[in-house]
């Protein structure tokens, strides 16, 4: 049975071909998967019976389902979901203003091992395929009754370790036959793995570009990002150039803000020094806790003093406003599964 969730318009015109239909006919089963969000064939009232019939006996629409569900103080929203093999995800459904912002895991749990972050402390399992990083947006939006308006792959896994499926949902959501967001509302973030950032640099789509860098100076970056030892700071760096070079697009990088780890001084300066110049804003996060972890946030004024190092060398800064913590739903707080 081939799960159509998932399949991009080109790859269901070769389905319906092999059924002797009209390639027009792909484009109705597009709308009505990633549009209108069916579960039935038999919902798709604009197709014949028979082919309805046809399609039943050998295709799907798979759905990911939800096993549990927690509200914040703050509106957000977190879900958590299991896989068709019963793998278990978490994604986000985060409001702000007129935003609806769906935080998406592209894995189900991750390999990086970044000491700061849930997710890591259950390992991989596995990579999601398009159509489950897809019906997360789906499912967010069905379970709200919103449609979702921005896209975050910042949830459990690393993206880029998971390149083909990550671009091709996103995608899929920027289809207009698709879910039909604008390119620019979609950000796929990376821990920094470098041939996949210069891969990234040459895809035909204004996605925007994160970067988990967290550290300075590779000692510290060693420490907290494991990657770094394979990709240093300065090798991250000349590809972060590259990208903004060949697309005139800025990155946006995120900086967790740890005590007594990488939020001195010293961190502040080299890092204003690594990216002056450069096309970029860098994103402050207090650190969200994680009681294995041992690692607590930053003081107040400590990020305040970061952020003006960085302001002062004229490089965007912003602080991260905290969303959904209460119920373990920010940043670095996602898991595969918990006791409940």
């Amino acid at each position: 049975m081939i799960n159509l969730k998932g399949l991009d318009l080109g790859e269901l015109q070769a389905l319906v071909s092999q059924m002797e239909e009209a390639p027009y006919r792909a484009g109705q089963i597009m709308r009505w998967i990633y549009q209108r969000d069916v579960e039935h064939f038999d919902e798709m009232t604009d197709l014949s019976k028979e082919l309805r019939h046809r399609l039943s006996l050998c295709c799907r629409i798979e759905r990911i389902q939800v096993e549990a569900e927690e509200r914040s103080a703050d509106g957000t929203r977190k879900f958590l979901f299991r896989l068709h093999d019963g793998a278990m995800i978490e994604a986000v459904w985060i409001p702000d203003g007129a935003r609806r912002t769906a935080c998406v895991s592209s894995q189900a749990g991750c390999g990086i091992g970044c000491p700061f972050c849930a997710t890591a402390l259950g390992g991989l399992a596995r990579n999601l395929t398009a159509g489950e990083i897809v019906d997360q947006v789906l499912a967010l939006s069905r379970l709200t009754g919103e449609r979702i308006t921005h896209v975050v792959f910042m949830g459990m896994g690393e993206p880029f370790a998971n390149y083909q499926q990550v671009i091709k949902a996103a995608r899929l959501l920027t289809d207009p036959l698709g879910y039909g967001l604008g390119a620019r509302h979609i950000t796929i973030s990376t821990s920094g793995i470098v041939p996949a950032i210069r891969r990234f640099a040459q895809e035909k789509r204004q996605f925007v570009l994160a970067v988990s860098l967290h550290a300075a100076t590779d000692d510290v970056r060693d420490f907290l990002v494991p990657l770094n030892r394979k990709y240093p700071v300065a090798e991250l760096l000349a590809a972060c150039r590259e990208y903004t070079a060949s697309t005139r697009r800025r990155v946006t990088f995120e900086y967790v803000m740890i005590r007594d780890v990488n939020d001195g001084l010293d961190q502040a300066l080299t890092l204003s020094r690594l990216l002056k110049g450069m096309l970029c804003h860098v994103n402050l996060i207090p650190l969200n806790p994680v009681p294995e972890s041992g690692l607590d946030r930053s003081r107040p004024e400590t990020i305040h003093r970061f952020a003006h190092v960085l302001r002062e060398a004229g490089i965007a800064v912003t602080v991260r406003r905290e969303r959904g913590s209460d119920i373990q739903a920010a940043c670095g707080q996602l898991r595969r599964s918990r006791a409940r």
